[in-house]
């Protein structure tokens, strides 16, 4: 029969290796997926435009290519009706496009608070009747009480001046025990 000390130590040298492997996996998934991700949309982009003349450094993979602001990216889009029809738009035009879209994102947003602020309205209504409707409740409830109080003080006087007879009369409360 294998000792104890056995088992753990050969347990324990699995799970070093089986630790070392899941690391070792994501340090390469890590630094690996960038790259894999950089040269899948360098080929896709090769494919599916024809060739742009750019000035672009190749060996960065963070660059923005800016070549809009150059005269030799003037070719680049126009085999695209959606590029070219957007390049032939004026300051003027897009900044109205953009201000139009702010327009509607801003009622939007305004119809949607209205809408809260309504409801919140409602909701808040809705407690202040049932409020309402609690604190009409309580004060009747307080005036039975008093007029309950009342009631009972009255009975109790009358019910000492019954008694107060009863005992003039010979009356004996047999219910009493006298020591």
């Amino acid at each position: 029969m294998a000792h104890p000390s056995e088992h753990r130590s050969c347990s324990a040298g699995v799970l070093r290796v089986v630790l070392f492997l899941v690391s070792l996996f994501l340090v390469a998934y890590i630094v690996g997926r960038p790259i894999f991700w950089h040269l899948r949309v360098n080929s896709y982009a090769q494919s599916s435009c024809p060739s742009c003349d750019c000035d672009c450094d190749s060996d960065n993979i963070f660059s923005i290519p800016l070549g809009f602001l150059n005269d030799s990216y003037s070719d680049c889009g126009k085999n695209d009706p959606d590029i070219s029809e957007e390049m032939e738009k004026d300051t003027i035009t897009l900044l109205s496009e953009e201000l139009s879209l702010q327009k509607n994102v801003t009622d939007d947003s305004l119809k949607r608070t209205n809408a809260l602020i309504n409801d919140a309205k409602k909701t808040s209504s809705h407690y202040q009747k049932e409020a309402e409707k609690c604190n009409a409740g309580m004060e009747t409830c307080e005036a039975a009480r008093e007029k309950a109080v009342a009631a009972l003080a009255e009975e109790h006087k009358l019910s000492a001046l019954w008694e107060s007879r009863a005992l003039e009369h010979g009356w004996k409360d047999e219910r009493r025990i006298y020591s």
